[in-house]
């Protein structure tokens, strides 16, 4: 059943209003904390699934007044797109390092170069879609089909201490679809039948990913209850403590008090009445014991003690 005239199926449309609406809000949160790396891959992906839901669905239609084979290039490059930041996904937020060559070259040799190869050369000279698909995507689904049972393996490596608990059953299920990208696209498979499988997929990613924030909101509630039960103690006192842990001496504290002010070593030098040299000499020897680089990982270090 299409809607509005053109080719999207129903399910297809359902599925976007859905995802459109999930988007907006997660974008908000990610807006007011952009350091939060994992809802910003999940954006990513969301985005990326709307997208290939709407070009998927609308496109190729000869009847639009849009040159056919960009349509062709839209449909299958959205789908394309989708499935070559999908390892990356599981790479970045599962943790899963072993997939990393394959997340970050292994894609671009097996599936976006053979894609660029059938669909940007091969289609406009030949103009014959049907063997452009069967010979231009070959090399995509075996490699799909290769890649799924590495991310298999690779999940279940990660649990291997509890292979049937709840995230190791549901990550399988969040996985599976990932291989039928380039197969739906190979045997031409329906609209219906594509958009159910890989949307059905995503809701068990969305269910992971909205389980794994409120695990880690839970954590960082309860250090902030925790925090609001200690005694207040003065910053000097803090900074004191951690200039303690970190094993520096009196004069080294001074100087790391004045770094975290954002003085230069000219300044410090003049603040404390010591040589340039001598404040250099003691950011060296504080660098070593912060095992820092930079002052910016050093203010870094100092804030990360006494934290517990």
């Amino acid at each position: 059943m299409t809607v509005f005239g053109t080719e999207m199926h129903l399910a297809t449309l359902i599925f976007v209003v859905c995802e459109i609406f999930f988007f907006i809000p997660q974008l908000v949160f990610y807006l007011q904390n952009p350091a939060d790396k994992n809802r910003r891959y999940y954006l990513i992906l969301l985005g990326l699934l709307i997208f290939y839901n709407i070009a998927g669905g609308l496109f190729p239609d000869p009847n639009l007044a849009m040159d056919l084979n960009l349509q062709i290039n839209l449909a299958y490059g959205t789908g394309f797109i989708m499935g070559s930041y999908f390892p990356f996904y599981f790479f970045k937020v599962f943790g899963l390092h072993d997939l990393g060559w394959h997340a970050k070259k292994g894609v671009w040799i097996f599936f976006v170069a053979p894609f660029i190869l059938a669909f940007g050369i091969l289609l406009p000279f030949s103009n014959d879609l049907p063997n452009v698909i069967w010979y231009g995507m070959a090399i995509p689904v075996l490699y799909a089909i290769y890649l799924d049972v590495l991310i298999f393996l690779f999940i279940r490596k990660k649990y291997r201490e509890s292979q049937l608990s709840l995230d190791a059953i549901l990550s399988y299920a969040a996985m599976c679809p990932w291989v039928f990208l380039p197969i739906f696209s190979y045997f031409d498979t329906s609209q219906f039948v594509e958009v159910m499988v890989t949307n059905m997929g995503f809701v068990v990613i969305t269910f992971l990913f909205i389980r794994k924030m409120i695990f880690q909101n839970r954590k960082v509630f309860a250090k902030l209850n925790d925090s609001d039960q200690r005694p207040s103690v003065d910053s000097s006192t803090i900074f004191g403590q951690r200039c303690t842990e970190l094993g520096l001496t009196k004069r080294e504290c001074e100087v790391a008090e004045k770094v975290a002010q954002g003085l230069t070593s000219k300044e410090i030098a003049e603040e404390l009445f010591i040589s340039e040299r001598t404040v250099n000499k003691h950011l060296q020897t504080i660098f070593k014991k912060a095992d820092s680089k930079n002052r910016v990982e050093l203010i870094n270090a100092l804030n990360s003690y006494s934290s517990s």
